[in-house]
């Protein structure tokens, strides 16, 4: 199928966000306020960005960017080009890039998948700036070529590829029920968190840690991992991908033995646990499985060991991924850029329920059939993730049109 390449900028005027600063003295709740969009409005696999939590003062305005319903925003870090449509107007700050139609022949919904690609991710990874957390510019996104279909079959492959992605979704929702029932059964057990009603006594994470002496450690400071030193093959750098999606299969950056042994101290245990640092995906987190293979964590995670004689890893997990744990601790730290974990000071001074170990275990005895079940609509997504991703590869190569 022979389409037309096009660049980017000649469909869309792209341009980069901006934030008047310091930005809590334009933070307001008055009506005149206009939207502040931020990554935190952005939903785990959404499509789009329909309200935001904060607003701006007008005279804000003229030291960001606006941006319109059907505008495209891209992340400008970290889950770097990853697209969203825009069901609401606002300002942007400079965490995002937005490309705005300027041409006729546009189908929002196949540029969405489009922009969405592994295609573009690809193409994107390969020129953007920085090493271990990429960037992008908006020069990089502008030269960017792309095929422009006729309109009436950009139609045709969003189609197929929406009746795709609604199976995809409907098995990950799914899968969010038995995360929610699990939790449900946590509160039920233990109470909630924070309020403690049940009295439990309570720690903090230095006192739940091993006493090995790397036991909480926050990953390097992304100088120490340059793309120059990157190896074909030898040691592990795990990354955020590793915590977001517990999948340690996953392999992209290595080093050799001797920076391994520089970097000693961020060195990955099975049975550590690996905790995203910074993005929308605060806070997720991870189990090394007894598999995973040597390495060192990078600079967008922090790796703990738990004393298992004083809490189960899977306790744990399920304690830091209570609503209102992560609402209470982390909540103030979704700024007006990208959300970033709190200073390891004040982490360190974070209290956590101790119940039992006995009452642990047990938790963990009654999960196991709800998590069975989740196993087995984990399987049915990855097909369907299979299936989808098998489409949009033959979409963008015209096979999925006439």
């Amino acid at each position: 199928m022979s389409w037309e390449i096009v660049k980017i900028e000649e469909i869309f005027d792209v341009a980069r966000g901006g934030s008047p600063r310091p930005i809590n003295d334009f933070l307001t709740d008055e009506q005149d306020g206009v939207n502040w969009i931020m990554i935190g409005d952005t939903k785990d696999g959404g499509k789009y960005i329909k309200q935001t939590a904060k607003k701006i003062k007008p005279e804000g305005v003229m030291k960001s960017r606006i941006v319109n319903e059907g505008d495209f925003l891209l992340t400008n870090s970290m889950s770097f080009g990853r697209p969203y449509i825009l069901k609401t107007s606002g300002c942007i700050h400079d965490g995002w890039l937005v490309l705005s139609p300027i041409n006729e022949n546009i189908h929002t919904d196949y540029f969405y998948y489009y922009l969405g690609s592994e295609e573009i991710k690809i193409k994107l990874a390969l020129k953007a700036s920085g090493a271990v957390v990429k960037n992008l510019n908006k020069d990089i996104v502008k030269k960017l070529k792309i095929p422009l279909p006729p309109l009436d079959q950009q139609k045709q492959i969003a189609h197929v590829l929406d009746t795709a992605d609604a199976y995809r979704q409907k098995t990950k929702a799914l899968i969010e029920k038995y995360d929610e029932l699990t939790q449900s059964l946590f509160l039920d057990m233990f109470g909630d968190p924070v309020t403690n009603p049940k009295g439990w006594s309570t720690k903090t994470i230095v006192d739940i840690a091993s006493s090995d002496k790397y036991a909480i450690k926050r990953g390097p400071f992304g100088g120490a991992l340059k793309k120059e030193i990157f190896v074909e093959d030898g040691y592990l750098v795990y990354e955020q991908y590793h915590a977001l999606n517990n999948d340690f299969t996953f392999a992209r950056y290595f080093i050799d033995e001797s920076k391994f042994q520089e970097l000693k101290g961020f060195e990955v245990k099975p049975d550590d646990i690996i905790i995203s640092c910074s993005g929308v995906y605060l806070g997720k987190l991870a189990i090394v499985p007894k598999e995973a293979r040597p390495g060192i964590i990078n600079q967008a995670l922090l790796k703990v060991t738990v004393n298992q004689n004083v809490m189960t890893n899977r306790f744990f997990t399920f304690h830091f991924r209570q609503k209102n744990f992560r609402d209470t601790f982390f909540g103030a730290n979704r700024g007006a850029g990208i959300p970033n974990f709190p200073p390891m000071k004040d982490f360190k001074k974070f209290p956590f329920i101790v119940p039992p170990l006995n009452l642990q275990k047990q938790f963990e005895e009654r999960i196991q059939a709800i998590e069975a079940q989740k196993a087995l609509a984990q399987q049915e997504l990855d097909k369907a993730n299979y299936l989808f991703n098998s489409l949009l590869r033959k979409a963008f190569k015209g096979e999925l049109v006439s």
